[in-house]
């Protein structure tokens, strides 16, 4: 059973239980009704749109669907006045999202939106679950939705170096150590993968790890640790813990918390190459900056694509930016490939002269045998001659 830190699927079974009785309140029945309706089947996954996902939706995705279409209808009631989200026009929906594209819808605290792109994309799978829906019952709707840029920026995040990463390790708690050590090593996701690893996940010597297929985002996988193995086994050894035990029983919010303030005190407010503060680094930033230190040593693609469970190679560069890399060619790399190239000129050579001594040979042995024959047959013939005189 996969663990659910921010207790999602309880959340959402209480809500649910309490908005099937009494309706979603601050919005009209009607709306009330849509967002149910909507909730159910993706909780099922029913009346899914073509090209997308299969199957039911996570309860992290339920809740976050919940509440950015409450909140959108609420707006939509502010500013136009609407109190059925089917009725609204495409004209307002795009002046209402380019609003809070360019931070004239603000957030409760004033600030501009940085996920503004998340609230098209729910309304868009919204409005293309109404279409669907709605054809099933005979009824035609246009799609409004087909002209929203769903496009985002790529988010800021915490890029450090192989010496910023031991910086930090010679500075932080023993238990941190292994965590961020782990982190690197294994590029994993966290926290969703990372608090569902068991000590069972590890073989004995603790140098390889079983990401089951169950806890992953995408695929399970067998990888192996390269630096993070002696930590782990002391880690291990230390705790007591037994194999169905889960090596890191965190809490994400308090470990991230804590990991803010390590960047903060020891690299300060500065910005760090990919754009985000040292003070605002989290677990998931691990997840970029092991991808940057495996990218260079991995020697095939897919392998590296194994290692973080990802599908598609576009991940590689989202994930890195590149950050660190370098040019490695040198003249001995050079040398090589012309010692190679002349190498290989030379065996072509002389694969041609063995063909060409093999093929004077085949005729000299072929001449041979011709003449073994002939000679095996003037033996004969003499032989044939001498009898015939004895008998005279």
């Amino acid at each position: 059973m996969k663990r659910d830190p921010y207790k999602n699927q309880e959340r959402f079974i209480s809500w649910k239980k309490k908005v099937e009785e009494k309706g979603i309140s601050e919005i009209s029945k009607v709306n009330s009704d849509l967002i149910l309706a909507y909730i159910r089947d993706m909780e099922v996954g029913r009346n899914i749109t073509l090209g997308t996902k299969k199957g039911p939706r996570g309860f992290n995705r339920l809740i976050s669907v919940r509440t950015r279409l409450v909140y959108l209808i609420k707006k939509f009631k502010e500013i136009y006045n609407i109190d059925d989200i089917t009725k609204i026009k495409e004209e307002q929906l795009h002046s209402f999202f380019t609003d809070m594209r360019n931070g004239v819808i603000k957030r409760i605290d004033g600030k501009d939106y940085k996920s503004f792109v998340d609230f098209i994309k729910t309304f868009k799978a919204f409005w293309h679950w109404y279409i669907k829906s709605s054809r099933k019952e005979g009824n035609a709707i246009i799609d409004i939705t087909s002209d929203l840029d769903n496009s985002r920026e790529k988010p800021e995040w915490v890029y450090l170096t192989e010496e910023q990463i031991r910086k930090l390790c010679d500075n932080c708690k023993y238990e941190y150590k292994v965590l961020i050590m782990f982190l690197l090593d294994t590029g994993m996701r966290a926290p969703s993968e990372l608090i569902n690893i068991k000590v069972s996940d590890l073989n004995k010597e603790c140098k390889e790890l079983n990401i089951r297929d169950e806890i992953s985002k995408t695929f399970g996988r067998r990888i192996k640790l390269m630096l993070s193995s002696d930590l782990l086994k002391d880690f291990i050894r230390n705790n007591g813990l037994k194999a169905e035990d889960y090596i890191f029983d965190i809490d994400p919010a308090s470990t991230n918390k804590y990991l803010k303030r390590l960047g903060q005190r020891i690299f300060g407010e500065g910005l760090s190459p990919a754009g985000e503060k040292y003070s605002n680094l989290t677990m998931y930033d691990f997840r970029h900056c092991s991808c940057c230190y495996w990218l260079p040593r991995y020697k095939n693609e897919n392998a590296l694509k194994y290692r973080f469970g990802w599908k598609k190679s576009d991940k590689i560069h989202y994930y890195s930016e590149l950050l660190g890399m370098k040019d490695t060619i040198t003249e001995e790399d050079l040398l090589l490939d012309l010692t190679k190239t002349e190498m290989e000129k030379r065996l072509l050579e002389s694969e041609k002269q063995n063909q060409i001594l093999m093929e004077k040979f085949d005729t000299i042995q072929q001449q041979s045998n011709e003449g073994a024959l002939l000679i095996a047959d003037l033996q004969r013939k003499m032989k044939e001659l001498q009898e015939a005189k004895q008998n005279q």
